[in-house]
C-alpha cells in the first residue's frame, strides 16, 4: 500500500478533487496548511505599499492506495494540480504498512475499498 501526499495550491483542489473522483479514487482527506517552498513566498501589494508574505496557504491532500493504483492517482493529481507556475506544489510517496477499518477490523488492502 502506498500513501500519496500532495501540497497543491488552494485553487485547484476542486479539479483535483473532481479529477481523483472521475478516475474512481473518491477517498480522499484534505487538510488547508501554509508554508513555503524555494521561493520563499511572493511579494503584494497593498495600498500601493510592497510587502513580502513568506507563508502561503496551501492544501494538503492524502490518499491510502494499493501499489497498483499509486501511479495512476499520481498521474491524476499531477495533471489537475498543475498551472506550470512556481508554487504548483509536490507530490510524496511513502510506504504503508498497515490499514485497519475500525469498525470491522478488516485489515490490508480490505480495509481501503
Amino acid at each position: 500500500m502506498k500513501k500519496i501526499e500532495a501540497i497543491i495550491r488552494p485553487e485547484k483542489l476542486e479539479d483535483v478533487r473532481a479529477a481523483l473522483e472521475r478516475s474512481g479514487y473518491p477517498g480522499i482527506t484534505i487538510t488547508e496548511i501554509e508554508g513555503h517552498g524555494l521561493q520563499k513566498g511572493m511579494i503584494q501589494q497593498w495600498r500601493g505599499e510592497e510587502y513580502r508574505v513568506d507563508i502561503l496557504p496551501k492544501v494538503k491532500v492524502e490518499i491510502v492506495s494499493g501499489d497498483q493504483e499509486a501511479e495512476t492517482i499520481i498521474q491524476t493529481i499531477l495533471e489537475s494540480a498543475s498551472t506550470g507556475g512556481v508554487g504548483d506544489g509536490k507530490i510524496f510517496v511513502s510506504d504503508i504498512a498497515e490499514a485497519i477499518r475500525i469498525r470491522t477490523r478488516e485489515r490490508g488492502q480490505r480495509a481501503l475499498a
